[in-house]
């Protein structure tokens, strides 16, 4: 094969392009890695999910000693934050973690290109970075380039008070006042982080729950464990814009049909993310894209493009570090000749606020709206021993499954380690299981697990530590 020929291109370095790349390399295949970055992981590990989850560990622990630690026993005296070494720790884990991944593509002999690539004609993609351009072909490519946060019209980024969650990360001194606009997990995650460390954080949603993918009761239950750490919510209000008054800065909002404003040092904007794919050349390539600029595919995940896959952000779907990797794999052994297959009924989704919030499968409204005759059972965290002990009761656990057959048909959690739990109900799930079968599996006593044995006894009128 030649030097500029590889079996597999992948574009997107972030956690579904360098899986793709990763499997691909393990199933034989001779494999490049396109990324614009010099450090790979994309958004994921370089902006995204990884450190946040390091600002939220962090934060968490000041929280726990400004907040609960007395009621252990533990005398703190006065408690300050340094956060530029806050940050620097959460830098430190995402340089420890795109590290990491560079040695696993290394160690599997991937072609590594740092530039921002276009395609071509007949497989062939250009390159551009410091060094010039070059050109490779691959006799198949996979586009992974992820996806960006989604701009107001009306209220557009500066970079300095109207921020998206890169910004939102990284700043270097406590805004006074932080207005997000939106409460999904971006919005709930960042305003949890700034609110510990001393803002004065307002949410501002235009639906009427937070946490809007998930049924209404867990909702409520997140928005009063959130209102309990000084997060002011503001649901059913419209974000019409900015102003300046008296040298402030205010949100402009809408609610009950009467004006509202929301003073801000800081206004994030967290109401999404869109499909990336700038500079791709897909229409000089063939590949289709939809009404919202995310690139058509097939079941097989096959662009409308002879030999062009498409992945992640990038294509329609929850748009989940999780599902990328799965459907990396699969495209690999597709291409590998093998069945790849990605079951997207049991995408777990989960917000890292504390507590966490974590659902795989059908909400209790969706499974209705599909015809089920739905059983429930609940649990609430409180009753449970291990929680009590830890201080973390807030919370409940609540199983969806089919009246007539016990069939799980989906779950939702609120509680710490939420993220956590919900594998063993997507595990239970993943061989159709029933509320019964994680009623009767043994859990290690005392353990916050065991309020889903609970919820699985409740479906069915049998719980054991609830009325």
């Amino acid at each position: 094969m030649a030097e500029n020929v590889f079996d597999l291109i992948v574009i997107g370095a972030g956690p579904g392009g360098y899986v793709c790349a990763i499997r691909g390399a393990q199933l034989g295949l001779n494999v490049a890695l396109i990324d614009k970055r010099s450090t790979l992981g994309g958004t994921c590990l370089n902006i995204g999910c990884i450190p946040t989850k390091a600002l939220l560990h962090s934060t968490e622990h000041l929280h726990f000693l400004q907040h609960q630690a007395a009621a252990h026993g533990i005398v703190t005296g006065d408690i300050s934050v340094d956060l530029g070494q806050l940050m620097q720790r959460k830098n430190d884990v995402v340089a420890r973690m795109t590290k990491g991944v560079e040695q696993l593509c290394k160690a599997r002999k991937i072609t590594v290109i740092t530039g921002s690539a276009s395609l071509g004609v007949k497989g062939k993609v250009s390159i551009q970075n410091t060094e010039g351009t070059q050109e490779i072909e691959g006799h198949n490519i996979v586009l992974a380039s992820g996806s960006v946060p989604i701009e107001l019209p009306f209220l557009p980024f500066d970079g300095e008070t109207v921020i998206s969650s890169d910004e939102a990360m990284a700043l270097d001194k406590v805004p006074e006042k932080l207005v997000v606009v939106g409460a999904g997990a971006i919005g709930l995650e960042l305003g949890s982080v700034w609110a510990r460390l001393g803002s004065e954080v307002s949410i501002v949603e235009f639906l009427p729950e937070v946490a809007p993918n998930y049924d209404t009761d867990i909702s409520k239950q997140l928005a009063r464990s959130l209102k309990k750490q000084k997060l002011k919510i503001s649901t059913q209000t419209k974000v019409t814009g900015l102003k300046q008054e008296d040298g402030k800065t205010f949100l402009t909002a809408e609610k009950g049909g009467k004006e509202v404003n929301f003073e801000a040092d800081k206004i994030l904007v967290a109401v999404g993310r869109k499909a990336f794919a700038e500079g791709l050349g897909l229409a000089e390539a063939g590949v289709e894209t939809d009404e919202r600029g995310r690139v058509k595919t097939d079941e097989a995940l096959r662009t409308t493009a002879q030999g062009i896959w498409a992945i992640g952000d990038l294509i329609a779907g929850a748009m989940l570090a999780h599902k990328a990797e799965e459907e990396g794999i699969a495209v690999a052994e597709r291409i590998a000749g093998k069945h790849g297959h990605v079951n997207y009924n049991l995408i777990p989704n989960v917000i890292y606020t504390e507590p966490e919030v974590a659902g795989v499968g059908l909400t209790e409204k969706q499974a209705k709206e599909q015809g089920y005759e739905v059983a429930i059972g609940k649990f609430n965290v409180q009753a449970n021993s291990r929680a009590v002990a830890a201080d973390k009761t807030d919370g409940i656990v609540k199983v969806i499954t089919d009246a007539k057959t016990d069939r799980i048909l989906g779950a939702q959690i609120v509680a710490t380690g939420a993220s956590e739990l919900i594998a063993e109900i997507t595990a239970h799930m993943l061989y159709g299981g029933s509320a019964e079968d994680m009623g009767c599996t043994v859990h290690a006593h005392p353990t916050v697990s065991e309020c889903l044995k609970e919820a699985g006894l409740a479906a069915n009128g049998r719980a054991i530590h609830g009325l």
